[in-house]
């Protein structure tokens, strides 16, 4: 007979404790462990009793690759890696009210009328809410199958059989719970215990599953790590919420490219995909004005240029402030510390303020040469060169080092009509694009440029 033992594991990251603690000597969280009850089912002499023997296969196969699955929403089958897999199971996260279940619901809808069988079942609303979300999306004809549970075995009761859905949305796996555990739903055992018969299950049916995770007040998955491990594939859902648009993100995928970015706008029929971000990411009303910079990145596989803003100004304080949105405040501070060690430039005394324009995430070290080139336009009320982008990482020592995908950023900053680019000086041989580039060997010369505005990056030395 199982034997029932109490043990505290930490909600966080989901390290178990022999008593109880107010810290996570794992973690360093406070206020996160909590009792639970686990039961001991692992058999005696498990490691005498034989099991039963692998058919092992080579490489190579004889086995077709499985065929991909698409939605028809162009960006989310470009995040998904060209579609998605039979047996797949994905994980989907963001902030509330950013647009997780209205996505799905589209997504999901498009699949079912394309001929698959779909199922919704959420543990947080009930048919009728999904119903009026499914006629403000227009998607009330579509053949989806609602369904209100939070218990793991009747949700697999009615999977199991055959002719069962090929597309299966569960919102979300933090309300579903396991009845042979003791434990509340959303605790480290219930999440780890579910999400592992809903995945097993997956695997075995060929099942396309979609998971909706909640997240912290830090912005991480809630629950633990091994959740994201479990899974074949982490969206994170982005955006801010005084803007308009919304940024899916793959930070894992075993089908695909990570960090590749789908881009969609949040109307009010649902959320409607941005084939050409660059264009709506760029400020092209007010013409060139000081303290913003265009940045071309590579986001995953896809090149987007961006608007890159900073604010320098005097500071009344002791200790000046630095506001950073949507870039790396560490990396604001080692930029600063470049730029007034290798420059210099004094700007300890002065508050600054940086931003990325239309709520995108930047995390390249390729926009540090985009930043400071804000920061000094900013500064000396220079605006950057007109029909300018700017791309390159800035060293501790003050040079520019060279990036990777310099044809692919080239290639978007010319079809936006962008005519100059500052870029490392030293970098691979890139095909004439109609842009005439304007190499940077040291942040030295890009100080220059904006001592003196008429003069290019050609002439520097």
């Amino acid at each position: 007979m199982a034997r029932a033992q109490s043990r505290y594991v930490c909600q966080e990251c989901g390290a178990a404790h022999p008593r109880w603690g107010g810290r996570c000597d794992a973690c360093g969280g406070w206020n996160t462990i909590v009792e639970e009850e686990a039961r001991e089912s692992t058999p005696k002499g498990l490691g005498r009793a034989k099991g039963r023997k692998l058919a092992f296969s080579d490489l190579a196969g004889e086995s077709a690759p499985l065929a991909r699955h698409q939605t028809g929403i162009a960006e989310l089958d470009r995040v998904f890696g060209g579609g998605l897999v039979p047996g797949s199971a994905l994980l989907v996260s963001g902030d509330p009210g950013i647009g997780k279940s209205t996505l799905l619901l589209q997504a999901v809808a498009q699949l079912a009328k394309g001929g698959m069988q779909a199922a919704y079942i959420s543990g947080e609303e009930s048919v009728d809410q999904i119903r009026l979300r499914a006629a403000r999306l227009e998607l009330a004809d579509a053949p989806v199958k609602l369904a209100t549970a939070t218990n793991i075995r009747d949700i697999l009761t009615n999977l199991e059989p055959a002719g069962g859905p090929d597309v299966v949305v569960i919102d979300s796996i933090q309300t579903m719970f396991v009845d042979t555990l003791d434990s509340a739903p959303g605790t480290v055992a219930q999440l780890r215990t579910g999400a592992q018969e809903l995945i097993r299950f997956a695997k075995r049916r060929g099942t396309i599953l979609f998971l909706v995770g909640h997240v912290t007040k830090e912005g991480l998955i809630a629950g633990p790590r091994v959740l994201e491990h479990m899974v074949d594939t982490v969206l994170y859902f982005e955006g801010e919420r005084g803007h308009q648009f919304r940024i899916l993100r793959a930070i894992k995928n075993r089908f695909g490219p990570t960090d590749e970015i789908g881009v969609f706008e949040m109307t009010g029929k649902g959320l409607a995909e941005v084939p050409n971000p660059s264009a709506l990411f760029l400020n092209t009303e007010h013409g060139p004005i000081a303290g913003a910079a265009v940045f071309a990145g590579i986001e995953g596989t896809r090149p987007v240029l961006v608007e890159i803003q900073a604010l320098v100004a005097s500071s009344a304080l002791a200790t000046p402030r630095r506001a950073v949105v949507g870039w790396d405040s560490a990396r604001l501070a080692m930029l600063l510390a470049v730029l007034d060690a290798r420059c210099g430039l004094a700007l300890g005394a002065n508050d600054v303020y940086l931003n990325v324009a239309g709520g995108l995430r930047i995390s390249e070290p390729a926009a540090d040469l985009a930043v400071a080139a804000a920061l000094l336009s900013s500064l000396t009320d220079t605006p950057v060169p007109e029909k300018t982008v700017l791309f390159g990482e800035v060293g501790l020592a003050g040079e520019i080092r060279s990036v990777g995908q310099v044809a692919a950023r080239l290639k978007e900053a010319a079809k936006l009509g962008f005519s100059h680019a500052f870029a490392p000086a030293e970098g691979r041989e890139v095909p004439d694009l109609g842009i005439e580039l304007c190499p940077l060997a040291e942040l030295v010369d890009l100080v220059a440029i904006f001592e003196r505005p008429d003069k290019r990056a050609r002439g520097v030395s």
